[in-house]
């Protein structure tokens, strides 16, 4: 073919059909194998994850005041980092005793995927304290109303949450300006 138009020319051999039989046929083929090496990929990643985190202390073996932080390649746990600072989290109390199972769900669901909200995930955090638990999982954006409702049910569904549990986004600018208010670095007016 001498350009890029020369496909959409009228072809009077009648095989049209055939070849759009095969081309479909072809396209299921090349989406089966991607989904195939895709969950191929999810599978060994959790396996390697799993061989790490089969030796770690479980949150709810730990006492005092501790966080654990699981974020992905290159994203700093920190508000201010580039893949952060557009976004915000979902924060849930638990009550003690529920966090080793909650954090477990959690980052497998993180590992397997199944969010489905793209890279849009960051990473997340459990927060071992005196009274309760708290379990928080950053995304990029906290403007996206959509992404970050898939995530609170996907959150809600893989942590086997009960309708009445509170859940709370937070974005990570009122994080700062309540972090500096409470610190004395500004007032309440923002000066």
């Amino acid at each position: 073919m001498n350009n890029k138009f020369d496909a959409l020319k009228d072809d009077d051999s009648g095989d049209h059909d055939q070849n759009e039989e095969n081309s479909t046929q072809k396209d299921g083929e090349k989406e089966k194998t991607e989904r195939d090496k895709s969950q191929s990929s999810s599978k060994r990643k959790v396996e390697q994850f799993w061989r790490f985190y089969s030796h770690m202390v479980r949150p709810g073996d730990l006492t005092g005041h501790s966080d654990f932080h699981l974020f992905k390649e290159g994203i700093k746990p920190m508000w201010e980092d580039d893949a952060n600072k557009n976004g915000g989290k979902w924060i849930i109390r638990l009550r003690k005793g529920l966090a080793s199972r909650c954090w477990e769900n959690l980052i497998l669901a993180m590992l397997g995927e199944q969010f489905m909200v793209g890279e849009e995930i960051c990473g997340a955090v459990v927060s071992v304290r005196f009274q309760e638990d708290i379990i928080s999982i950053w995304n990029k954006t906290a403007s996206d109303q959509a992404t970050t409702a898939r995530i609170r049910d996907t959150l809600r569904r893989v942590l086997n949450l009960p309708p009445n549990t509170i859940m709370e986004y937070k974005t990570h600018t009122d994080s700062i300006k309540a972090w500096e208010e409470f610190h004395g670095l500004v007032n309440s007016s923002g000066r």
